[in-house]
């Protein structure tokens, strides 16, 4: 979810679900060691609870960045390795290190030694033509034995070589069974499922077999699946909010980072999807994506594509 689930992303996704955990895109860390702590750390304090997701397999450096994650605030630090692209690869990160877990663990266990919030780790069910169940538990078992508790599981195999990001979403087979075993063999663990998930009747159906799910794109490109899940999955029917409301929730909020010096269209391209499959759709999309329209202007031009649109928009699912 690189470029994707930033802090102006997450903002909005909070002011749909108030209890979904949200994961930060994957930074590097060298990008903490080296680069603007700040512009990758800052969020705001409604976004909680909010997990920073890590890239890296230095333990040291690691740990360093996990520090940090604390010291901003953060719930969790999550470590990525998951992630199949050739760029995460040449550091030597990513889906990669599913070939050394014992590496793995030596990361979880020198952030644990640091840091008092939660270590969790993101990864695949296998690498490349590695298919077997077996890959998949020994590396739980190994990372666990370093302390880790919560694992989130894309239930796909990572391709190395010879598929793009893309073509590893959708490629290689789904295998939910291997989660579900899993988790059924583990009960001490924590096991989220990832991968292929588009509607709450499948989220439901997966939570009868594990202890939660990641939803990733769907949610970014279809932002009011969000809205049912406190009262579905939380058991708080207390939040919910229509789509009006949401909008008027970004107005002070695009205010005042506008104000810091970031530009509009990097916080309304996160939230073209609001009306997705809804009448008027394709007018907020394109108003909220013109780029004559969006030079110079403010938080105002919500209002106004919400207003070219039609003048009831139903909030049901």
């Amino acid at each position: 979810m690189l470029d994707w689930t930033d802090r102006h992303y997450r903002y909005f996704a909070r002011q749909i679900s108030r209890h979904t955990w949200l994961y930060t895109e994957m930074v590097t860390t060298g990008a903490l060691l080296y680069g603007d702590v700040e512009r990758h750390l800052r969020f705001d304090e409604a976004e909680h609870p909010v997990a920073l997701q890590l890239g890296g397999s230095e333990p040291s450096e690691l740990a360093q960045c996990a520090r940090l994650a604390q010291q901003w605030g953060y719930d969790e630090v999550n470590l990525n390795v998951g992630c199949p692209s050739e760029r995460v690869q040449k550091g030597a990160f990513g889906a990669c290190l599913m070939a050394e877990p014992q590496l793995v663990a030596d990361c979880v266990k020198a952030m644990r030694d640091v840091v008092d919030i939660d270590v969790t780790v993101k990864h695949r069910i296998g690498i490349d033509q590695i298919e077997h169940y077996d890959y998949l538990a020994d590396f739980v078992d190994q990372v666990a034995a370093a302390g880790c508790n919560t694992f989130i599981v894309h239930a796909r195999n990572a391709i190395l070589k010879g598929l793009s990001p893309k073509e590893n979403r959708e490629i290689p087979p789904l295998k939910y069974d291997y989660v579900y075993r899993l988790k059924q063999e583990r009960p001490e663990l924590e096991i989220l499922i990832n991968g292929g998930v588009k509607t709450n009747a499948e989220i439901a159906e997966h939570l009868r077999h594990v202890d939660g799910v990641m939803v990733g794109r769907e949610a970014y490109h279809n932002p009011w699946l969000m809205a049912g899940w406190d009262a579905a999955f939380y058991g708080d029917d207390s939040t919910a909010v229509s789509r009006q409301q949401v909008v008027d929730a970004m107005l002070p909020y695009i205010r005042a980072r506008l104000a810091e010096g970031h530009k509009l269209r990097n916080i309304a391209r996160h939230i073209l999807g609001l009306f997705q499959g809804m009448p008027g759709a394709r007018q907020w999309r394109r108003m909220l994506s013109d780029a004559k329209l969006l030079d110079g202007a403010d938080e105002g031009l919500l209002l106004q594509a919400l207003a070219a649109m039609p003048s009831r928009v139903p909030d049901a699912e």
